[in-house]
């Protein structure tokens, strides 16, 4: 393992903590966004729905700018760039959110939050995908995904535990913390630095770097790209549905009394779900050095989680222990993040990768609006479980079509560019 580092453990410290803080920031807002909203008059509980989709919905066209952003300018730039700049936005945008008075501030910094957050992954698997031998790569993206699904756990842990920080309310001090660990990375990346092959095609003026429209200049490039994006569905179908709503559409999962409000079933939902998701991608990763492929570890994974997303659904009446071993199983089962990414990463040239690396899990993040909004009209036709059932479906099948459509690149040479 000391080989496989050697002179390349700050850029995996780097990258796996702030890919840490990433995701502290944004499961930070949904375990929290309830208490802030009434933390700053907002009581009614219709207008307490209203505002957290909103919210969420600024954050997310948020993440879906910044992808964008981040993404070419870490191809024309530099992959080093990024890391610096989206933390310094995400930081800041988490402290200006602890001091928000109207939700008119608070939407706006939550899109510039969606923003700075957009760059942190891209950008770091770009980086260690590039630094890396061909055959070890799969490690060091594994070490990222491994570390930075804690945070949602600490996240979790954080917004339970009052600080008492200069006199604010808890949720106030959890923004902050998640704003002071953002910038104190800063002085970690300067250790950090691109590769010899981004700077070889920096060097070369006839090939065009970080257009995202090259992307689509061919209909097979086109048909890759999206493959790599639909692999990712699955995830936050369980994210952002089965978790995210387990206190609200499936509140009968539980037996009545095993806990005192349903707020504490998503805290406990996103807990374990996280320690899952945080020890399936380091077994993904393990596989799939083991077996010498990301497709075949990636199909073991959608069919598992299509298979515990629908027992997920038919269960009733369990007891809290139950309820804490399936969410972890859930995580457990979308665990193959690192993968994804990686898959996405190794399938473009040097001169855009950044920009598929970065935009690729931000419009599968992006995802969860139309998930989302179909879960919410299907549920209106028929209840909050068919309509899962329905939504489900889609992610897994278009997820599993993905994963078949791509080529393996388990190994394979990144030295290459797209014309």
């Amino acid at each position: 393992m000391n080989q496989i580092f050697k002179g390349k453990g700050m850029l995996i410290l780097v990258a796996s903590l702030g890919y840490f803080v990433d995701i502290y920031d944004l499961q930070l807002f949904n375990i929290i966004s309830t208490a802030s909203l009434k933390g700053i008059g907002i009581t009614d509980e219709a207008l307490l729905k209203k505002y957290d989709v909103s919210l969420f919905n600024w954050q997310m066209v948020g993440m879906l700018i910044g992808g964008l952003l981040w993404g070419i300018w870490g191809d024309k730039k530099g992959r080093k760039s990024v890391l610096f700049g989206s933390i310094l936005l995400y930081s800041l945008a988490n402290i200006a959110n602890a001091f928000v008075t109207n939700i008119t501030q608070y939407e706006w910094i939550r899109l510039l939050a969606g923003i700075g957050l957009a760059g942190e992954l891209g950008a770091g698997i770009t980086m260690v995908s590039e630094s890396f031998d061909k055959e070890k790569r799969g490690i060091g993206t594994m070490v990222i995904a491994t570390m930075g699904a804690l945070g949602a756990v600490v996240a979790a842990l954080v917004s339970r535990n009052h600080f008492d920080i200069f006199g604010l309310h808890p949720w106030q001090e959890a923004y902050l913390i998640g704003g002071i660990l953002g910038l104190s990375l800063l002085f970690l990346r300067v250790g950090t630095f691109d590769s010899e092959m981004f700077h070889q095609v920096k060097e070369k003026d006839d090939v065009k770097k970080g257009s995202f429209f090259l992307i689509f200049k061919t209909k097979e490039r086109t048909l890759r790209y999206l493959a790599c994006v639909l692999i990712g569905l699955p995830v936050w179908f369980v994210v952002g549905i089965l978790i995210k709503f387990s206190s609200l559409d499936f509140h009968s999962l539980l037996r009545p009394g095993e806990v005192a409000h349903p707020n504490e079933i998503r805290g406990i939902a996103v807990i374990f779900c996280y320690i899952g998701l945080s020890v399936g991608d380091l077994v993904s990763g393990l596989m799939s050095q083991w077996m010498r492929s990301r497709r075949k570890v990636i199909f073991i994974y959608l069919i598992s989680c299509a298979v515990l997303s629908f027992i997920f659904l038919e269960l009733q009446g369990i007891s809290l222990v139950a309820f804490q071993w399936l969410s972890f199983s859930l995580g457990f089962v979308t665990g193959y993040w690192a993968l994804f990414v990686s898959l996405a990463s190794e399938q473009f040239g040097t001169n855009i990768r950044a920009t598929v690396t970065t935009t690729a899990p931000n419009f599968v993040r992006g995802g969860v609006l139309p998930i989302t909004m179909s879960f919410v009209a299907l549920s209106h036709v028929w209840t909050s479980y068919h309509a899962a059932y329905m939504v489900g479906a889609v992610c897994f099948v278009l997820a599993i079509a993905g994963t078949w459509y791509l080529k393996e690149t388990f190994g394979k040479d990144l030295n290459f560019v797209e014309e």
